[in-house]
C-alpha cells in the first residue's frame, strides 16, 4: 500500500492563499464603503485594512514556514545521522553487486566449454609424451596432468583465457633425490633443493643424466637437480607431442608454442566456431618434479640468487581444502565472489601505475597471497558469517588482513609451518614440510613497497566507485552476453 507524506512547503502557501481569499472575499460582501464627509465613499480606509491584514497574513506565514523548515532541517540531521551508514553500505554493496554482474562474473558456460577443449588438448599432449619411451637415464613425462589456478577453482576474473596445467615428469628409475628446505631470499623458506646422496652408484653409471640436469657448486659436493636444464628439456619435448596431435586440432583452431621466461606457452586461436565464443586462449604448461602426497617442485620465479631452487606446490591439498570449505559454508554463499571482487580492486587500481609500479603492487598483491589470506579468512570464520548478505563485511574483513599482514611485513603460507591447526585433519602434507619454520610470503620485499601497497589498498577501497568510473573497461562480451552457437547441439 502506497503511504503519503503531507508536503508542508505546499500545504502552509495553500493554506494562507485559500484564507486570503476568503477575508477578501468576506470584506467585499459583508464590509460596505464607508462614505466620507462629502457624501462620497473613502477608499483610503479600505485599502489600509487590507494592507494591514495582508500585512498580518504575510508574517503568520513567513513563521509558520520558519517554523516548519527547523523542524524538517531537525529531522533530516536525525535522519542522516541514524541511516546514513546503512544508506552508505547500501549504496556501496549496489555498486559492487553491478560491477560484478558487469564485469567480474564469468559465464559459466563459456567457462566449462573452454576448460573442456583445454583437458582436451592437454591429455592428448600428454598421451603422446608418455607413448615415446624414455631410456632410464633421461626424463620423461608421467602421462596425466594437474588443473590449478583460479580457473579450476571457480575465483577467475574477467576472462577465461588463461589456464594453469602441471605436467608432472617421470624421473630415471633408481635415481634417489632428497628435498631440501632452504632459505631463500631475506629468509624465505619456501624454495628448496633436490640432492642426490654424496656417495651414489647411480650417478657415476649414467654420467651423460649427471652432466646435463645435475650441478653442484662446489667440486665433490652435493649434486643437485637444477630446474633450467629441465626447462630446456621440457620445451623440445612438448614440441615433438604437439606434431603428434595437432591435425586434429587444426581444424578448429591454430597451435602455437612459446617459451615465456620458465614457462612453456600454448597458445590457441580459434579458426572456426568450435572453440567457443571465438577466444584465443593461453595454456601455461608447467613442468614439475612429484614428491608424494600430491606435492610438486616446480622452477622457481627468475630473479631468484639461487638458480638451483624449487618452490613447492601442494594443488592436491588445496583442491581438497576448496571442496571441504565448499561443503561447509552455506548454500548460495559469498566466499567465491568475495575474492573475486577483491582481485579486481586489485587489477583496478593497478591501472592507474606505471609499469614498475604496477608490476611491484601486483607482484605483492599476487592471486596467491590473495588466495592464501582468503583461505585464513574462511577457517577462522564461523559457517554462517559467509551468507550473501555478509557480502560487504566478509570483503571489508580480508582488506583488513591484508593491511595488517602488510604492515607487520608478515602473511604466512596456509600449509607451511604457520598455524597449520587450522587446517583439517585430513590434509596429509610429506614429512620433510610437516616440521618446516613459518614460510612468509612478503619476504622477498622491501617495507617502503609493502607501506605504500597497505596505504593505496585502503585508498583504493575508499574510492572504490571512482575508480570503477574512470577504470580502463574490460571486455564485456568476452564469457557474457555472446551465445555459444554449439550451447543448443551440446
Amino acid at each position: 500500500m502506497t503511504v503519503y507524506t503531507l508536503n508542508l512547503r505546499v500545504f502552509w502557501p495553500l493554506v494562507v492563499c485559500v484564507l486570503t481569499a476568503f477575508v477578501l472575499l468576506h470584506l467585499s460582501l459583508r464590509l460596505g464603503p464607508d462614505p466620507g464627509s462629502d457624501g462620497c465613499p473613502d477608499r483610503t480606509l479600505g485599502l489600509l485594512s487590507l494592507v494591514k491584514l495582508l500585512l498580518a497574513f504575510a508574517l503568520c506565514y513567513f513563521l509558520i514556514r520558519y517554523c516548519s523548515s527547523e523542524t524538517g532541517r531537525t529531522k533530516r540531521r536525525l535522519t542522516e545521522i541514524t541511516e546514513g551508514p546503512a544508506r552508505a553500505s547500501s549504496s556501496r554493496k549496489e555498486l559492487l553487486e553491478d560491477y560484478y554482474e558487469r564485469q567480474v562474473r564469468l559465464s559459466p558456460h563459456v567457462l566449462g566449454h573452454s576448460k573442456a577443449h583445454v583437458a582436451k588438448l592437454v591429455s592428448e599432449l600428454v598421451r603422446a609424451g608418455r607413448a615415446e619411451i624414455p631410456p632410464e637415464s633421461s626424463l620423461g613425462l608421467r602421462g596425466d596432468f594437474i588443473q590449478i589456478g583460479s580457473a579450476y577453482e571457480e575465483h577467475k576474473v574477467g576472462h577465461p583465457d588463461c589456464f594453469d596445467i602441471l605436467v608432472p615428469l617421470r624421473l630415471p628409475r633408481a635415481l634417489k633425490l632428497e628435498p631440501k628446505s632452504c632459505a631463500g631470499e631475506k629468509g624465505s623458506p619456501l624454495l628448496c633443493s633436490l640432492e642426490t646422496p654424496r656417495k651414489s652408484e647411480w650417478n657415476r653409471r649414467h654420467k651423460a643424466f649427471t652432466e646435463a640436469f645435475l650441478s653442484s657448486k662446489e667440486p665433490g659436493g652435493v649434486l643437485r637437480l637444477t630446474p633450467a636444464p629441465v626447462v630446456r628439456w621440457f620445451y623440445p619435448t612438448v614440441q615433438r607431442c604437439l606434431s603428434a596431435v595437432r591435425y586434429p586440432f587444426e581444424q578448429r583452431c591454430s597451435l602455437g608454442l612459446s617459451q615465456s621466461e620458465d614457462r612453456i606457452l600454448l597458445r590457441l586461436t580459434p579458426r572456426s566456431d568450435y572453440v567457443c565464443c571465438h577466444i584465443s586462449m593461453g595454456v601455461r604448461l608447467i613442468p614439475a618434479v612429484p614428491l608424494g602426497n600430491g606435492v610438486f617442485l616446480v622452477a622457481a620465479p627468475r630473479g631468484s640468487q639461487q638458480e638451483d631452487l624449487w618452490t613447492v606446490y601442494f594443488p592436491r591439498q588445496e583442491q581438497r581444502l576448496l571442496g571441504w570449505l565448499k561443503g561447509r559454508v552455506p548454500s548460495g554463499s559469498c566466499h567465491l565472489k568475495c575474492l573475486q571482487i577483491v582481485k579486481a580492486v586489485r587489477d583496478l587500481s593497478g591501472q592507474a601505475l606505471d609499469c614498475r609500479g604496477g608490476a611491484e603492487w601486483r607482484a605483492v598483491l599476487s592471486s596467491y597471497s590473495l588466495k592464501m589470506a582468503w583461505l585464513r579468512l574462511l577457517l577462522s570464520t564461523p559457517p554462517e558469517a559467509w551468507e550473501e548478505h555478509h557480502l560487504l563485511e566478509r570483503i571489508e574483513d580480508l582488506l583488513r588482513g591484508l593491511r595488517e599482514s602488510l604492515q607487520q611485513r608478515f602473511l604466512g603460507h596456509l600449509f607451511l609451518g604457520s598455524d597449520t591447526g587450522l587446517l583439517p585433519d585430513f590434509l596429509a602434507l610429506p614429512k620433510p614440510f610437516k616440521d618446516i619454520a613459518s614460510a612468509n610470503l612478503l619476504a622477498s620485499f622491501n617495507p617502503t613497497s609493502l607501506d605504500i601497497v597497505s596505504a593505496r589498498l585502503a585508498y583504493s577501497w575508499t574510492h572504490l566507485h571512482r575508480l570503477i568510473r574512470l577504470g580502463c573497461p574490460q571486455r564485456d562480451s568476452v564469457g557474457r552476453g555472446v551465445r555459444c552457437k554449439h550451447m543448443d547441439a551440446e
